[in-house]
């Protein structure tokens, strides 16, 4: 069972109306440009994806499972009516939906990316995510 350390609460501001809560859960978290971060994962061990993460009221919930050099995994649990507004990432994204469905858009176009699909995010392109209802997802952020 993974363990939080720190727990961190982060205001994040969509289109300068709604509030959201991103609650980040940090365990062995080095600084990834060192090349020394860990997985937060116990090596052979199985896990519930979906499980990792709950829904907070309205929220998006975080899990950090990887976060090293080459880059991060991390489990979201959006609650309905949440969203990240449009930005870019210097490095491609893919989003992996775990339970839900979520509308994805990418240089302005909007796709719905449901249970068990998954959309690439590439980089330097804006990209946001909406909640139509409550969805969990995995990002791997890829640097090298």
């Amino acid at each position: 069972m993974i363990e939080p350390r720190r727990v961190k609460q982060i205001i994040l501001k969509t289109g300068g109306i709604k509030k959201m809560v991103l609650t980040q859960i940090e365990k062995n978290t080095e600084n990834p440009k060192s090349g020394k971060g860990k997985s937060k994962l116990q090596p052979g061990e199985a896990l519930d994806l979906a499980g990792l993460v709950n829904y907070g009221e309205d929220s998006i919930v975080s899990r950090t499972l990887v976060n090293n050099s080459a880059g991060t995994v991390t489990l979201f649990a959006f609650d309905e009516g949440q969203g990240l507004s449009e930005h870019t990432a210097p490095f491609d994204a893919l989003v992996h939906i775990v339970e839900g469905e979520s509308e994805v858009i990418i240089d302005g176009k909007s796709s719905r990316v449901c249970e068990g699909q998954l959309i690439l995010m590439p980089a330097n392109v804006p990209h946001a995510l909406n909640a139509t209802r409550r969805f969990k997802m995995m990002l791997t952020m890829v640097r090298k």
